[in-house]
């Protein structure tokens, strides 16, 4: 008897297909169970509370309903509790039935038919874009109203086209019969003929014509040789025409009256501030009938590209401060913006409680001074520890709508300050462990300059994009500064500055879950009720829950 017999027969039992594949099978399957074991036990001795940051939105919450009822403490509970929930699941993609973008009227844009497009003479004469793989109606929606156009054009399923006014006749609907690349179920034009949607989104901001910006229909200034210094009767008046000739005399605005142009810069005297209906303004151009050129009465008026170098000016202050005034918000609440307005309105760098070398490449040179300098007017800051509060003199508090402050925090994180995160990132688990540990942050955030902070002027994001002039005027006034309503002005003709993100890219689906949106909701009622007690206005109302 040889002791390598046994030895051998277990090798060629091994040998054996049928045999060797039950194996590996079952060996495969022992491993994944000793996977799922370890990862089950992991999760279950993770951290139960987040100590600090929550405790006190509990506390704010725990005096709130203290005064109301006890129901508010047991939502509170929820807000903090880490249970594992298990995520809806739906079927298919190919099983979900989807509506077509001409029969969705959602508040963003309203198809209105298929026209005729021609390349020599385009229906749609402003930007345009082309994706032969993943255009959508949405896509080509959200890149003409980001740009302020008033309508959205779609052609051969793959291109887009922008533009504030349609130059072109109707086509039969059986015309536009090309699916878009990237959305089956929608049709994005045809041969020659575009499926055009009317932007609501575009009232909120500016429309373009070419590389100008439409401004408005304005009542003529009553001094308007001194408002308007420059003019001149143009023969055959078209928009281009004016605002080529006001960019050449190197004006900001260009403003057509009939067959006279007019060129300067806004000004108290005509401060853009009155729109007028449009209706006012609807005189036809002498040499191009589908352009609106205002009369003597009103005026239609352009922002062309020229720069307007009153606000452009920026220094440190000369002589240091030992008023330190913190500019705080919490992450992606619009504090890179404000301290653009805040240069742009004042003329002196803002500073930095960190340094940012893409901040101070773009220009903010207050980046490299030490946030103690008193150099600089302000200092951005994120913190809301009681030390760090009580660190400065004053404060500008920056609140925004956590929704959005989530999602742009989320952005910069993963894509940069005008990047995009990835879907991989959206999709997976780091959007949700984020929403997890930021949306307490944000509630926390504002509760604690609001405890500790010494001086405190809250200015909400949404209400200074709204009214920029009165809200930044009121922002310089508490850093006691003189107010210059020219500089103001200025600011608003490039209010933008370098760090905004373009619309191209915008998700095209809500990321919040219903216990996501739970929550954020309660954190929001908690802070409208911190506000209130310290007899300031609550927060505006898109934020509160519907």
């Amino acid at each position: 008897f040889s002791p390598e017999r046994p030895l051998l027969r277990i090798q060629r039992y091994f040998c054996r297909k049928p045999v060797r594949f039950f194996s590996l099978i079952l060996l495969y399957l022992t491993a994944g169970s000793l996977v799922f074991l370890h990862s089950g036990f992991v999760g279950d001795s993770g951290p139960r509370a987040r100590g600090g940051r929550d405790s006190v939105v509990a506390s704010e919450a725990g005096g709130r309903a203290s005064s109301s009822d006890t129901r508010g403490l047991g939502i509170m509970s929820r807000v903090f509790k880490e249970t594992r929930r298990t995520g809806r699941r739906f079927g298919p993609r190919w099983m979900r039935k989807r509506r077509n973008a001409k029969d969705v009227d959602d508040g963003r844009a309203k198809y209105i038919g298929c026209y005729v497009d021609d390349t020599q003479k385009r229906a749609l004469r402003g930007v345009s874009f082309f994706d032969y793989k993943k255009m959508t109606v949405f896509r080509c929606q959200d890149n003409c109203a980001e740009r302020g156009y008033m309508y959205a054009g779609l052609e051969f399923g793959a291109e887009c086209f922008c533009g504030h006014k349609i130059q072109a006749p109707n086509a039969s609907e059986s015309e536009c019969n090309m699916e878009c690349k990237g959305e089956r179920s929608n049709t994005c034009g045809g041969a020659n003929r575009l499926s055009i949607y009317r932007l609501e989104l575009s009232q909120e901001s500016a429309r373009r014509y070419g590389s100008a910006i439409f401004k408005g229909c304005f009542h003529r200034p009553d001094n308007v040789t001194a408002a308007l210094p420059f003019s001149a009767v143009i023969q055959n008046m078209s928009v281009d025409k004016c605002v080529d000739m006001c960019t050449e005399r190197e004006k900001s605005l260009a403003a057509l009256a009939g067959e006279r142009c007019y060129c300067g810069f806004p000004t108290p005297l005509f401060s853009l501030h009155e729109l007028e209906d449009e209706d006012m303004c609807l005189y036809r151009c002498p040499g191009e009938e589908f352009e609106s050129c205002g009369n003597d009465n009103f005026f239609v008026v352009y922002q062309t590209q020229v720069q307007d170098n009153r606000c452009m000016d920026r220094r440190f202050l000369s002589a240091r401060t030992k008023q330190l005034v913190a500019l705080a918000s919490f992450p992606g609440a619009g504090n890179t913006w404000a301290r653009h307005l805040i240069e742009l309105a004042t003329g002196f760098y803002t500073g930095s409680y960190y340094f940012d070398g893409s901040l101070y490449n773009k220009g903010f040179k207050g980046e490299r001074d030490h946030w103690r300098s008193g150099r600089t007017i302000c200092i951005k800051t994120h913190e809301s520890g009681k030390k760090e509060i009580e660190a400065f003199d004053s404060s500008i508090l920056m609140i925004r709508n956590p929704y959005k402050a989530l999602m742009a925090e989320f952005n910069r994180k993963y894509g940069g300050h005008v990047g995009f995160a990835s879907q991989a990132h959206w999709k997976g688990k780091e959007w949700p462990e984020f929403v997890k540990n930021y949306a307490p942050w944000w509630a926390s955030h504002t509760l604690d300059w609001l405890t500790y902070g010494k001086n405190v002027h809250v200015v909400h994001f949404e209400e200074l994009k709204r009214d920029l002039f009165s809200h930044l005027k009121g922002m310089v006034q508490f850093l006691g500064l003189k107010v210059s309503e020219d500089r103001l002005l200025c600011v608003e003709g490039q209010k933008d500055g370098n760090f905004k993100r373009s619309g191209l890219r915008k998700l095209e689906y809500d990321p919040y879950t219903p216990d996501m949106r739970a929550n954020i909701d309660e954190l929001i009622r908690t802070v409208d009720s911190a506000l209130k007690k310290r007899n300031m206005s609550g927060v505006p109302a898109e934020y509160m829950p519907r």
